[in-house]
């Protein structure tokens, strides 16, 4: 009788993915080990030889969704021409219908970041900001090349990111944010009107 060779990297995310709707529906926190087993069709003690706990399972999807963002942001960059625009469609992350789904598994994400002091989510979130920042930073830059943007405009690549942030935060822990989309859209108007040769 042959054994079954798995693969343990795919049968990771394949219980990470199997458990997408099940999280986005209750949230990390209100699920148990036995909902998530049953949600990837597998049995408990799988979930425990994939993972450690919960939060991780949550790291995995965030790790899979990103990845699937990233390819999508890349292809949606390419359809813009001005650098503005470009900007714009960086930040659509942020309130986009596509990433509906990974917003809400990063905010999750982000709640246990924060009170974790796993080296493997702060390495990730580290990777992720460095990733989005040089990402950002090489906008600006192919801008002032291209002549549209004052050379000092690469000085702002954090503060804008950071704004951007920022405003996210704010929109999904507060009220006082209505429009994200119009929000983020007129602060980067703004901003160019000033950086812009």
């Amino acid at each position: 009788m042959l054994a079954i060779i798995v693969d343990k990297e795919q049968k990771k995310k394949d219980i990470a993915l199997g458990t997408k709707a099940l999280i986005l529906k209750d949230g990390i926190n209100n699920i148990t080990i036995a909902q998530i087993a049953k949600a990837a069709n597998i049995g408990k003690g799988t979930v425990y030889e994939y993972f450690k706990n919960k939060d991780e399972i949550v790291f995995e999807l965030v790790e899979i969704l990103m990845q699937e963002h990233n390819e999508r942001k890349e292809k949606q960059l390419s359809l813009h021409v001005s650098t503005r625009e470009k900007v714009k469609s960086f930040f659509s992350f942020f309130y986009a219908d596509e990433d509906q789904e990974l917003r809400e598994i990063y905010k999750q994400f982000t709640a246990i970041a924060l009170s974790s002091t796993n080296e493997e989510m702060v390495a990730f979130q580290t990777e992720c900001y460095t990733l989005y920042e040089k990402w950002m930073e090489n906008i600006i830059e192919e801008g002032i090349e291209k002549n549209e943007l004052k050379s000092e405009a690469k000085e702002l690549v954090m503060g804008i990111f950071a704004f951007a942030q920022g405003t996210f935060i704010m929109s999904v822990t507060t009220s006082a944010i209505e429009d994200l989309k119009q929000k983020i859209d007129t602060q980067i108007d703004i901003l160019f009107d000033l950086m812009e040769k």
